[in-house]
Parts: C-alpha cells; structure tokens; sequence
C-alpha cells in the first residue's frame, strides 16, 4: 500500500531528531521551525457509506489498519478530509461521514441519563454538549421527511452516523419534548430525533426546486 502510517511515524523520528530530544534552554520555536510543511497530496483512499475504507478501489480489510487511519484523519473548516501525519498530508473521500456508530450504552433517567456510543473505529463517547447530536435530510433523498438521518458529532468536526439498529435502540427510549418533537435526555440536554417542522419544510421545498430546474 502506497501510503503506510507505519513506515511514515518511523521515518518522522529520524528526519525530525529535534521533536525527539527533551526540552533544553532553547526557544521552543527552534524545533517547530526544523519542520518542513509536508506537500498536499491526493490519497486514492475512499470511505464509503457503510464506513468501509477503500484504497484504489480494494477494500481494506483489517481493522488495525482502519483504526490507525482513523486516528490522523482531520476535517477542514471547507469540509475537505484528510490524512496528516508529520511527513505526510492529503485528501481522501468520504461519501458521508466517516465514521459508523455500531452500539451504544445508557446509564440513569430522565434528564440525568447518559447515552454512550461506540463507533466501528472503537471511539466512544457520551452524548452531549461536547458530542451532540443532529438529523440530517439523506442525501439520497432529498425532500423525504421519512429520510433525515441521524448524526454525532466524535471529534473536530467529524461525525459518525447513527446505524439503523442503534438509531432503532435509541428511538426506543425517545419521550416528547417541549416543542413535542420526539427525542432523548442525555448529559442535561435533550437531542430530537426527529426533524424540525421549518427545516423540512426548507429541504423539502429545495428538492422540489432542484427537481424542477432538472
């Protein structure tokens, strides 16, 4: 495989022998400035739908090697995503968010609960302020009030998706909320799962609009 996280990390320890060493009495600018921005590159690596990563159209199937990219995969405020280490930077394509949510654990009621999800890359965390969640129109069907998908957001901008089976466990538990939208409590704030009258209306009317200019 052209791009190896693992040859990259033990290239990076010799070619920067300066991040390596303890600090001294020297500015610690000095070392930051060794570093040679990495050019940008095109990655042919590809995460689909479905979470699957893919690298010139074969999949890749160990989950090590999913999880290692994983963990230097970044999100660019134009949306873009890329891979990043310290010798190496580019672009990849993700066909929706790159991430899969495939369990989840709850712990308390009420507004005390605690909804805790576990994606196919192992990262876990706790619905709430710092992860919420958002309903989605589903790109393939715009306009469908019936298609808004389910989103949380596990670091920096980037998301996972909700599977079908855990959106299912978690509609479970849903209770109707102030504006009678239907939804979960979890770290003191309450995520509708349901979308917003306005904002389907909107969607649905830019389908329309996009289907007529067609």
């Amino acid at each position: 495989m052209h791009f190896d996280i693992r040859r990259i990390y033990l290239g990076a320890a010799s070619r920067y022998p300066a991040l390596m060493k303890p600090p001294s009495s020297q500015n610690p600018g000095d070392a930051l400035r060794q570093i040679r921005q990495p050019t940008p590159q095109t990655f042919d690596i590809h995460i689909a739908s479905d979470g699957s990563w893919y690298h010139e159209g074969g999949l890749i199937g160990r989950p090590a090697l999913v999880k290692l990219f994983a963990s230097v995969l970044r999100r660019e405020a134009d949306g873009s995503f890329w891979l990043v280490t310290p010798v190496e930077r580019g672009t990849i394509t993700v066909e929706d968010a790159p991430f899969i949510v495939t369990s989840m654990e709850v712990e308390g009621d009420g507004e005390e609960q605690q909804v805790r999800f576990r994606t196919n890359v192992e990262d876990d965390v706790v619905l709430g302020p710092d992860h919420p969640l958002q309903m989605r129109a589903d790109p393939a069907a715009p306009g469908n009030r019936d298609g808004w998908r389910p989103y949380v957001v596990v670091r920096d901008g980037l998301e996972a998706r909700l599977s079908r089976p855990v959106f299912y466990e978690l509609a479970a538990l849903s209770i109707a909320g102030a504006d009678a939208r239907f939804g979960v409590w979890s770290q003191h704030v309450f995520f509708p799962l349901e979308a917003d009258a306005e904002e389907a209306d909107a969607e649905e009317a830019d389908a329309e609009e996009r289907d007529g200019s067609a």
